[in-house]
């Protein structure tokens, strides 16, 4: 038998829901976009212009911001969805995370299509997953669609699991 013969190819799908305007969410959707997108107007971003929010509705009803901030040397800045996952963690170490939006500017005001979580973003929110044992409710903001999925698997489907958290 061959090399050829033993290989399989593999799909993964992602589905999420799409809506064209902020009025088409849930009440509590909404107020979390909002909240995210006040947070991006906090955001330190003098070297990039791109101001990102984030906003958690944790378990127990709260509502955590953050923001990105850069630095000069731009390894040391963080984004928005990790600055609101790690306070979370800090300020309410056992309460999970219900949902996350995120929203996204630049100068030309809030994009048109939402902004895309980094990939240690996306670990950061599997971690998080893994560690409740419950999914993250995920809503990324745009001017012309929103999109909400079921779970951070859904952005990072082959994602690093230690075997210590499962």
């Amino acid at each position: 038998m061959n090399k050829t013969e033993q290989m399989r190819t593999r799909e993964i799908i992602i589905a999420f829901q799409e809506f064209d305007k902020l009025e088409e969410l849930s009440a509590t959707d909404k107020k979390l976009v909002e909240a995210a997108r006040v947070a991006s107007n906090n955001a330190y971003a003098p070297y990039s212009h791109f101001h990102v929010g984030a906003a958690l509705l944790l378990e127990n009803g709260e509502i955590v911001e953050g923001n990105n901030q850069e630095n000069a040397d731009f390894t040391d800045g963080l984004c928005a969805e990790r600055v609101a996952l790690f306070y979370a963690h800090a300020k309410f170490p056992k309460v999970s995370v219900v949902a996350i939006a995120v929203s996204a500017k630049n100068h030309n005001g809030l994009l048109k299509e939402p902004a895309q979580p980094c990939g240690s973003c996306r670990q950061v929110m599997v971690e998080t997953e893994v560690r409740f044992q419950k999914p993250i409710r995920i809503i990324l903001d745009g001017s012309d669609s929103i999109h909400i999925l079921d779970g951070a698997e859904s952005l990072l489907p082959l994602a690093f699991k230690p075997k210590a958290l499962r």
